[in-house]
């Protein structure tokens, strides 16, 4: 991995302000960087907090104020430089790459009212348990948000075309012995027109059954080698 980019920016003002601490003010940018990036709380890896003088574990109290523990939380203090060593730190850790497959899950994350029909969620509750019992990875979701390195898709012998392609990479993935991260996210209503799986019952048993087939072809297929 090569590429690494700026998803969202928070920005305190610039001042003198009495009536706050360092921690209030990296709150708000924390939060205004999330919110810019679309990010839930929980939907990042780690974390690295740059401060001049701001004092010990300054980016660990941050982000416990906003319930986000659990992580890695890198706290950098380097004068004037403080803030381009950490961006460095985090863009090498992002470029070493940690990870082999990363999908989204809005079951996990936060979700507007009406945005997911309940057997969306069921059936991605299903799908993961059946993929522990098989290969020891459990997801919580099928969706299509997720991201994998060419080579990598192509050594999974992928065939599905239709609507089972998103749990048979996800089975291919956890057979393969990939690692593999499951990020919540954010999920909305649609704005406009209407899914043509999830938006009709014809719709959504023709997806269903597709995807059950998929479930036991995979599944039954002998082992391939291990995808790199």
């Amino acid at each position: 991995m090569t590429g690494v980019h700026v998803a969202g920016v928070g920005i305190h003002p610039f001042g003198r302000f009495e009536d706050r601490t360092i921690t209030d003010m990296g709150v708000m940018a924390v939060r205004a960087a999330l919110a810019e990036a679309g990010i839930a709380k929980g939907g990042f890896q780690a974390a690295f907090c740059a401060t001049a003088y701001g004092g010990v574990a300054s980016g660990h109290k941050v982000l416990s104020r906003i319930g986000m523990t659990g992580m890695p939380i890198v706290d950098v203090e380097a004068g004037c430089a403080s803030g381009g060593a950490a961006l460095m730190l985090g863009a090498g850790a992002i470029r070493a790459g940690a990870y082999d497959f990363v999908i989204a899950s809005r079951a996990r994350g936060a979700r507007e009212a009406g945005s997911m029909a309940w057997h969306q969620l069921v059936a991605g509750r299903i799908a993961g348990v059946l993929t522990r019992l098989l290969y020891g990875v459990r997801y919580t979701d099928m969706c299509a948000f997720r991201a994998i390195r060419r080579e990598t898709l192509l050594a999974l012998g992928m065939r599905e075309l239709t609507y089972g392609w998103n749990l048979e990479m996800q089975m291919r993935v956890a057979r393969a012995g990939l690692r593999v991260l499951e990020v919540p996210v954010a999920y909305r209503c649609r704005r406009g027109g209407q899914s043509k799986v999830a938006g009709s019952l014809p719709g959504s048993v023709k997806a269903g059954a597709k995807i059950i087939s998929t479930f036991a072809r995979v599944a039954m297929e002998p082992e391939r080698r291990r995808a790199s």
